[in-house]
């Protein structure tokens, strides 16, 4: 039944425009501010690798994703230097205009996630509570936005390039 309202109903569709906007903004702003300000992912890193998630009794609780971080992201800097602020910005501008929404949100949530398994906690828990809200009402956190034009279009560009004919005639 909290599927079918968070799905279907039109007014819910609202309040998740409103949810969708905020993050967007949250998204957006903190992308614009690493493109614009000689944003550099190395200092960050090397926190997180120097200082990792621990448990209770002293462990590392992620030491898969400390290895990530200091084998494959920190000798790649430079392309995270890029790929972090655009892709926040991207998320924002996705999530503000409503266009590829599920989408736009889903990567929000893995980047919150690579937040938070580097020891970050910030806004991280409510953005991911929102993304999930806004991810499982799928279309309809759309609905007020460009993906009320943008999924019916790309609906029906794949239901006519899906050609099974091939496989009758194989057959």
């Amino acid at each position: 039944m909290m599927n079918k309202i968070l799905r279907e109903n039109k007014i819910v569709a609202g309040i998740l425009t409103v949810l969708r906007l905020y993050l967007g903004y949250e998204w957006m702003t903190a992308g614009y501010h690493k493109l614009t300000g000689g944003f550099d992912a190395s200092g960050f890193l090397k926190g997180a690798i120097a200082n990792p998630v621990k448990g209770p009794e002293g462990n590392v609780l992620y030491g898969w994703y400390v290895d990530f971080l200091q084998h494959l992201a920190l000798p790649n800097a430079h392309i995270f230097n890029t790929i972090v602020p655009l892709g926040e910005f991207l998320v924002g501008l996705g999530l503000i205009l409503g266009c590829l929404t599920t989408a736009a949100a889903f990567f929000a949530l893995v980047m919150n996630f690579a937040y938070m398994f580097a020891g970050t906690i910030s806004s991280n828990p409510m953005d991911i509570l929102l993304g999930v809200f806004i991810i499982a009402a799928g279309y309809n956190a759309g609905r007020i936005g460009l993906d009320r034009w943008v999924i019916p279009f790309i609906t029906k560009f794949a239901a006519k390039n899906n050609n099974t004919d091939h496989v009758k005639r194989s057959a």
